[in-house]
């Protein structure tokens, strides 16, 4: 179980952090919700250990080592990481699914950018994916159909993040958009990163990138129906919220460069109460023929470790070459 003073500290950092999702999490019930609140606590502070600090090779080996403590059942002094500990007790969480987070997360340490969508997907899979199917795991679900469209939306949320930060992005020096789009449409990713300003055809791309997200959207939400019946409005509002920042990314012309799309508290109250209506119609409605669909090739991993539970760790071969990678990027700072 998650000590109280832990679970108060995970609350207050996702109802500061991730607007979006602290709102979706109020319609979960508690045996979820409280657990769903350590576990992307642990992500939000991983993530932001990793962005802001210029040392993110240094960065991402400190958290394997906050992870191997965590397994251990020894977690370091941070209200995050105990009530993860907490988390994986209770809920038998493979250690490969935060593993792909934190391969995520050294792909960003390396400045890592992705030629195809397939390799974005490969990026997203880790970042985002790996939540969703955790989620899965938190809600007692392991049926692979269920756990493949939870990877979906994992996907669908991710690309739309891109979408909507691709100015923010540049303006720190990454880019996530994919490298043949861009070329595709005439976009220099060198010059666009050392003056990024909107265009026509990075508008094209970005509605591109928008589309793709809009039918992982649509694969997931075939598989809420197949969520404890409880649950099913949560995971409707994240996918609704999300993907209404998309909506407003392209009632804005696509310029995620000069202007960064948002929902209002009002739209996210309206979009909630959209869920319960989708999440009502599950009862009613027969199964959709997406729900069998089979998973994105780049998340199949993901629902594989979910389904082996307590299986050994599928430690991935780019994993440790990544972190061997840091490791010695790491000790050569240190030497200099």
């Amino acid at each position: 179980m998650i000590a109280p003073q832990d679970m108060a500290a995970c609350r207050a950092m996702i109802r500061t952090g991730s607007l979006s999702f602290h709102a979706a999490s109020r319609l979960l019930p508690p045996r979820v919700r409280n657990p769903a609140l350590a576990l992307y606590a642990f992500c939000r502070v991983a993530d932001d250990d990793v962005d802001e600090t210029q040392d993110k090779a240094a960065a991402v080996l400190r958290l394997r080592a906050r992870l191997d403590l965590i397994y251990a059942g020894r977690p370091s002094d941070r209200p995050s990481d105990r009530a993860f500990a907490a988390v994986i007790a209770d809920f038998d969480l493979p250690r490969a699914l935060p593993d792909a987070l934190l391969e995520g997360l050294a792909w960003d340490a390396t400045g890592r950018r992705y030629r195809t969508l397939s390799d974005l997907h490969a990026y997203s899979a880790r970042v985002a994916s790996a939540v969703g199917v955790m989620m899965c795991v938190l809600m007692q679900v392991r049926d692979p159909d269920a756990l493949a469209r939870a990877a979906d939306l994992g996907l669908a949320m991710q690309m739309t993040n891109i979408a909507r930060d691709v100015g923010e992005d540049a303006r720190a020096g990454r880019l996530f958009l994919p490298l043949d789009w861009l070329e595709e449409g005439g976009i220099d990713a060198e010059a666009f990163l050392a003056d990024p300003q909107p265009s026509p055809a990075l508008a094209k791309v970005t509605a591109r990138l928008l589309r793709e997200a809009k039918e992982l959207y649509l694969r997931a939400g075939a598989g809420i129906g197949s969520l404890p019946a409880d649950c099913r409005a949560g995971i409707a509002a994240a996918q609704h919220i999300y993907a209404a920042i998309g909506t407003q990314l392209a009632r804005q012309g696509h310029d995620n460069v000069t202007q960064r799309a948002r929902t209002t508290s009002t739209q996210k109250a309206l979009l909630m109460g959209r869920a319960f209506g989708a999440a009502a119609l599950t009862y009613v409605m027969p199964r959709m023929a997406r729900l069998h669909a089979r998973p994105v090739p780049e998340t199949a991993f993901l629902i594989e470790a979910a389904c082996r539970r307590s299986a050994r760790p599928l430690r991935s071969e780019t994993l440790l070459d990544i972190l061997a990678q840091l490791e010695a990027r790491d000790r050569r700072g240190a030497a200099g």
